[in-house]
């Protein structure tokens, strides 16, 4: 599909992708500057750019890599450099936020993290206790020399590296050793508060080894040591058209994840050059590589630390979404979606009317068949515990599991296997592609004017079927009863099933099928009303932008005259604001307290009441969603819910002058810091005025 993609206009040039990445993850960290923002909430935001950075390095950084090596990959050593700058000054930038304000901000609220010079006598008999008992039992050091060699280390682990002075027990003066930390322990420890004096303090469990590592080698003296971390490449290698059970295959693969291709080395920032250079060459790794951390070596960890801390003051203030006023809660979901469709806006509306959806459809003995995608559910899912009641009462199942969710594999294979066992229909999508579409529909039998009839109702969604995501991101969800659109729906289940040729959908858009040419169609659209002179008007709200193709069509129709106005909250590779290119779009990101997560496009291309059309969608604007992933986009053809989304998903975003940022023809992006609204507290008032 993509050797049909066009070159890039000239004069125009894109923005790097993985800088852009890198650009959004700025936007977060500064999330954890504001002073608006409660302390925890701050900390919490400094986790999350970890935890973007260990993926972006395990799948992003890893192909771009890859991509560096390649003749013809597109990737300059240039570009590599220039990427790992804008890493090595991110995390920089991230480490001097923690230790130089966050940490002393705890502090003054009574909060505290002691490393072992900080703890007194009594504090650090605990943390003796507490080694001995807990942690050294666990803990094996392994000694370097030819019959032992490096160990393998797993992606992400926390471990030591130890230079040792004199000889073993064997007389060898063998001097490096290895202590693995096994991830079973906890790496934040709350200490009694009867030994604390009124502060909440913690100890890290890198600092309760660091105090003990003389004693892990008896005889020996420690000269030297340092934490170490090896993030690796975590894309699953397993050759789908040459596999005979991809389930098997990807079970498989899960138990060498952990062990692929070294990507980035991170060690404290006191560790020695010899220990560093040492640990480069065993991993295989350039100087660029290395990553010294002003601090623990994750911050991920501290989520922990979060997690335990009593100070309601110091987190955002609950917020408990709200019933849906279209569904009256005395009336079941299915009648009531025969009065017209019902629309779901995540988290400022619950998630739960999914969920009963579901459950009404499990227990009404007049449901004959449940079909759904499954795509990033959870460990733990009350949609996934009501699909196998549905098919133990003997109801019709098919569940689309996509084993291939990055990192939520084994999970998937798990409720896989769990379906299968009570004889649900599990298929696994297409080969090569996956299934990243949202849908669930229920076929229910029912008494018409001439007897029996089969009736279906849908949820289509822009997010996940995830109930504890739902209070995090912001989506979409979409209940209906219209037989053309649950029609189209039933197509795609149709389809991904059989991997026959089946009727087009009529309302429904599908990757990689129809969705691409039907949106670039769209903004063709709006280009050619641009040129006549009639209103023109794009609005989009995506995750990420960087399909050339689509690109260049948003070019063309501002360049026609058009009004180009993109939400985007991570990657944009189009720079806005070029003369003789882009005057006539703008670019903006939110960031606030919600991860913002829906996918939705407005196009205006006259005057008339027909000359518009809105979109909500599974698909970001970006080439594999496009052509390597099954997808779905669906127009809003009820004009009161039309303007709905527009009146909450788009006009708030625009005008958002409190979590918003520009982005600049140069792909760095300014923060409106004002006073005006923000969308996200604007929407989490009105929702709750409507409690």
């Amino acid at each position: 599909m993509t050797a049909d993609v066009p070159v890039r206009p000239a004069g125009l040039q894109l923005l790097n992708r993985e800088r852009a990445i890198l650009e959004f993850n700025y936007r977060v960290l500064a999330q954890a500057r504001r002073e608006d923002v409660p302390l925890l909430e701050r900390l919490r935001y400094v986790c999350i750019v970890s935890s973007n950075l260990d993926e972006f390095f395990e799948v992003r950084f890893g192909d771009y890599l890859e991509a560096s090596r390649l003749p013809g990959g597109g990737v300059s050593a240039r570009d590599l450099a220039d990427v790992a700058t804008a890493a090595h000054a991110l995390i920089d930038q991230q480490y001097a936020l923690f230790n130089e304000e966050l940490m002393p901000a705890l502090e003054r609220e009574g909060i505290v993290v002691l490393s072992h010079a900080e703890r007194n006598e009594e504090q650090r008999r605990w943390v003796d206790q507490f080694f001995q008992r807990q942690v050294r039992p666990l803990l094996v050091p392994v000694g370097l020399d030819p019959a032992h060699p490096f160990p393998q280390v797993a992606n992400k682990s926390l471990n030591f590296i130890v230079k040792l002075g004199g000889k073993d027990a064997f007389g060898r003066a063998n001097s490096i050793a290895i202590v693995k930390v096994p991830r079973v322990l906890p790496r934040v420890i709350r200490l009694p508060d009867a030994i604390t004096h009124g502060r909440q303090a913690f100890v890290l469990l890198s600092s309760v080894i660091r105090a003990h590592l003389e004693e892990l080698f008896p005889g020996r003296s420690v000269e030297a040591f340092s934490q170490f971390r090896v993030t690796r490449d975590s894309d699953l290698a397993v050759d789908e058209q040459d596999v005979t059970n991809l389930r098997q295959a990807l079970r498989t693969s899960l138990s060498t994840r952990h062990f692929g291709q070294a990507i980035r080395l991170e060690v404290v920032s006191s560790c020695p050059p010899e220990l560093s250079e040492f640990l480069l060459h065993q991993f295989g790794l350039p100087e660029a590589a290395l990553y010294r951390a002003n601090g623990p070596v994750n911050l991920v960890r501290l989520n922990q630390l979060i997690d335990q801390a009593d100070a309601p003051h110091l987190r955002f203030e609950p917020y408990e979404p709200s019933w849906p006023a279209a569904l009256p809660r005395t009336m079941p979901i299915l009648e009531r979606l025969k009065q017209g469709d019902v629309l779901l806006h995540h988290p400022f509306e619950s998630f739960e009317p999914v969920v009963q959806f579901l459950r009404e459809a499990v227990h009404d003995p007049d449901v004959l068949a449940i079909k759904q995608t499954i795509y990033r559910t959870g460990t733990e899912s009350v949609l996934m515990d009501l699909l196998l009641e549905a098919a133990r009462r003997g109801k019709e199942v098919m569940a689309v599991v996509e084993l291939k969710a990055r990192f939520d594999e084994e999970a998937n294979i798990n409720w896989a296997e769990q379906l299968e066992a009570v004889g649900a229909q599990v298929v696994y999508g297409i080969v090569g592609l996956k299934t990243h579409a949202k849908l669930l529909l229920v076929t229910r039998r029912e008494t018409g004017a001439r007897g029996p009839v089969l009736r279906r109702y849908a949820h289509l969604s822009t997010g996940n079927y995830n109930p504890r995501t739902a209070r995090l991101y912001t989506d979409i969800g979409y209940l209906t009863a219209d037989a053309e659109l649950t029609a189209d729906a039933d197509t795609v289940f149709q389809q991904l099933a059989s991997l026959t040729r089946v009727r087009t959908p009529r309302h429904l858009q599908l990757a990689p099928f129809t969705l691409h040419k039907q949106m670039v169609r769209h903004v063709d659209q709006v280009a050619e009303a641009a040129a006549a002179g009639l209103p023109a008007r794009i609005v989009l709200r995506v995750n990420a932008l960087t399909d050339v193709p689509m690109i260049e069509a948003l070019v063309r129709a501002a360049q026609h005259g058009a009004d180009v106005d993109l939400v985007v909250r991570g990657a944009c590779m189009l720079p806005p604001g070029v003369p003789g290119w882009t005057d006539r779009i703008r670019v903006r990101s939110v960031v606030g307290r919600f991860l913002e997560h829906s996918r939705v496009a407005y196009f205006r291309w006259g005057e008339g009441e027909d000359d518009e059309v809105l979109y909500l969608s599974s698909a970001d604007w970006m080439s594999r969603n496009m052509f390597r992933r099954i997808e779905i986009a669906w127009p809003v053809r009820d004009a009161r819910l039309r303007q709905r989304i527009i009146d909450e998903c788009l006009v708030p975003y625009l005008h958002d002058a409190k979590d918003a940022w520009t982005l600049m023809p140069d792909g760095h992006y300014e923060r409106l810091q004002t006073d005006g609204p923000s969308a996200q507290q604007a929407l989490m008032e009105r929702y709750r005025a409507a409690l």
